[in-house]
């Protein structure tokens, strides 16, 4: 199972291209007395801030027919109490460990990569540019290739260490150009895709049911879309990708392999069984026994169109 499933991504090795997506998996030392964290890939932390962060009002999660919302508000205890807390502990964690890096300004991204930079026990960084840039008039980085390529751009003259991923958001009218713009800018992969915006709402209140109003849509019900930019990504750019929206079965990661992608993150099925990251690869390893497929890099990339 391990020869089969034991792959890398930007030069960072890893066991199985299963990654236990941000925050879907707390700082992922919460979970090993109950998930063997040794027999995933990797687990990408919740996202961290230069600040700490309360996040927003509850409610903040409402089950959908396909899935959930989530309006977390990207809650986080900030880089330094990451560093000096929990980092320590995750060092053997036996994993890769990548970091979620947010903000609300450039310069927020690059004091919180610059911090990382100088601790131990990191495998790489997640650029989560789905936040909306205050100093642009509440434009999103992710939505404007000008100003991806100025974070992206940024965070990259600090970043020496480590590969950088930058994770895409599915609310644009086209993937291709914001997944050039971060390659040309930086990039060292690209993870996507992150959640639609979505609104739930109560018909008896006529209010909506998350406590701030709009939240992120992620789940079963996201897949089709996430696979189809998934593919139109991977044909757009040279560097790796590590596709998510939806999985919750080795099949499904074996689908985003083939539509592209080097490894794949789960996110939404952490919820209902947080040993899920750990099932799902089995299933794809089972899958490939069946399919009669020698390693798991076979896959990538090869559907026929």
């Amino acid at each position: 199972m391990l020869s089969r499933l034991a792959t890398s991504l930007c030069g960072i090795s890893l066991k199985n291209p299963i990654l236990a997506a941000s925050g879907t998996y707390a700082y992922g030392i919460e979970l090993r007395d109950s998930v063997d964290l040794t027999a995933i890939g990797g687990i990408v932390v919740k996202g961290l801030s230069h600040e700490p962060m309360e996040g927003n009002k509850p409610p903040r999660v409402w089950e959908t027919e396909g899935g959930m919302i989530n309006s977390i508000g990207l809650q986080n205890i900030g880089v330094r109490a990451f560093v000096a807390d929990k980092l320590p502990q995750l060092r053997n964690a036996g994993t890769a460990i990548f970091a979620n890096i947010f903000g609300y300004a450039v310069e927020d991204y690059v004091e919180v990569a610059r911090i990382l930079e100088d601790a131990e026990g990191v495998s790489g960084y997640e650029l989560n540019v789905s936040c909306p840039n205050t100093k642009h008039g509440g434009m999103f980085f992710s939505s404007d290739p000008g100003l991806l390529a100025e974070v992206v751009g940024s965070v990259r003259k600090v970043v020496k260490k480590r590969p950088m991923l930058v994770k895409l958001s599915p609310n644009v009218a086209a993937i291709p150009p914001l997944a050039r713009a971060a390659e040309e800018a930086g990039a060292d992969a690209l993870s996507l895709v992150n959640t639609f915006l979505a609104l739930a709402i109560d018909a008896h209140t006529r209010t909506s049911r998350l406590g701030a109003g709009f939240g992120g849509l992620s789940g079963p019900g996201i897949k089709p879309i996430a696979l189809r930019m998934v593919y139109d990504a991977a044909n757009a750019v040279k560097i790796p990708i590590v596709g998510l929206g939806g999985i919750a079965t080795g099949l499904d990661a074996a689908e985003f392999l083939i539509a592209g992608a080097t490894a794949v993150e789960v996110g939404t099925a952490n919820f209902w069984d947080p040993s899920a990251p750990v099932r799902i690869a089995h299933e794809l390893d089972q899958f490939l026994v069946q399919e009669n497929i020698a390693h798991v890099g076979d896959l990538v990339g090869t559907l026929k169109v």
